[in-house]
């Protein structure tokens, strides 16, 4: 049964499985808040075994830190003591297998819960003091997709990703496009939204903003009269490079001053794609269709957001 120890565990001394973050983790955050939110997740049909909401979540953030595909973290339960100690799981205690873990990942994305997790999660960041909300820092990076597109004639694979110029870059890419706002300070990711990637970084950016941060940190591709008003309204400083607009006058010199000041405050956000990507497995996406990679790219946010607090604190 899960939490509680079998007749092997006694015989295991208490250095075998020993992960310093894992039990960091296991301690500092407050899973207790999960089990509500995630109590509306209807049980499994008949003859399979009932594993608890929280523990599956602990282990899709498994497969997070360790980049595990379903059948790797179905292995590594049974292999990792650290793991089974970390899930709550006994020795001889019975581990989901890949396909109910596969499951659970469905159901939390059909719930829409996976957005819901990850700000509790920011809940708890912020009641620790963590987010110091001098500044958010909005940004937008390409991710792959492994499947190609349509060939003439037929139907795409994944009829969410969209091909699109990279900028800077020769050659198209396809798949999706994350955009992210993240705290200046701390790093933390505060908002993620995923997106055809031919869909303009400006059109999702405003849900990128949580409207407490004290300004806005962007490059030209998010420039708009509009938004700048609007942060204005609510006291945020909108520290969005200029840019100069189709037929319209140069920059000011005051104008070029302010880019100059902002371009390497705003490219900070890059490490924290960097780290996604390289760390998390971000450089594509795993499944198909938007609302299913949105929920794993949630997922994979607050994975990084429990594993950076961890250095915050």
């Amino acid at each position: 049964m899960s939490g509680q120890l079998g007749f092997g565990d006694g015989w295991i001394s208490a250095r075998v499985g020993h992960n310093a973050m894992l039990e960091r983790l296991a301690g500092e955050v407050k899973w207790y808040r999960f089990e509500k939110l995630l109590s509306c997740l209807k049980p499994e049909g008949a003859g399979r075994p009932a594993f608890e909401p929280v523990m599956m979540l602990k282990a899709l953030l498994l497969q997070q830190w360790y980049r595990l595909s379903d059948a790797e973290l179905e292995e590594a339960i049974n292999d990792r003591v650290s793991f089974r100690k970390f899930l709550g799981l006994s020795l001889q205690a019975p581990c989901p297998d890949h396909t109910t873990l596969c499951r659970f990942r469905t159901r939390l994305a059909e719930a829409g819960l996976s957005d819901k997790v990850f700000a509790e999660f920011e809940r708890q960041l912020e009641a620790r003091g963590l987010l110091l909300k001098r500044g958010t820092m909005v940004d937008a990076s390409l991710v792959a997709t492994p499947h190609r597109p349509a060939a003439p004639g037929k139907e795409a694979v994944d009829p969410d990703a969209a091909v699109t110029a990279r900028k800077g870059r020769p050659g198209l890419h396809y798949g999706y496009k994350m955009h992210a706002g993240v705290d200046r300070t701390s790093r933390l990711i505060r908002r993620v939204v995923l997106t055809p990637a031919n869909i303009n970084d400006t059109v999702p950016a405003d849900r990128l903003i949580c409207g407490d941060e004290a300004a806005v940190y962007a490059d030209k591709a998010y420039a708009k009269r509009s938004r700048r008003a609007a942060l204005k309204a609510q006291g945020i400083k909108a520290r969005i490079m200029h840019k100069s607009w189709g037929g319209g006058p140069a920059l000011t010199a005051w104008q070029r001053r302010h880019n100059a000041l902002i371009a390497p405050i705003r490219a900070e956000v890059e490490g924290v794609f960097a780290t996604l990507k390289r760390w998390f497995g971000w450089s594509r996406v795993r499944y198909r269709g938007v609302a299913k990679n949105e929920s794993h790219l949630h997922l994979a946010a607050t994975a990084y957001n429990m594993k950076r607090a961890l250095k915050l604190a």
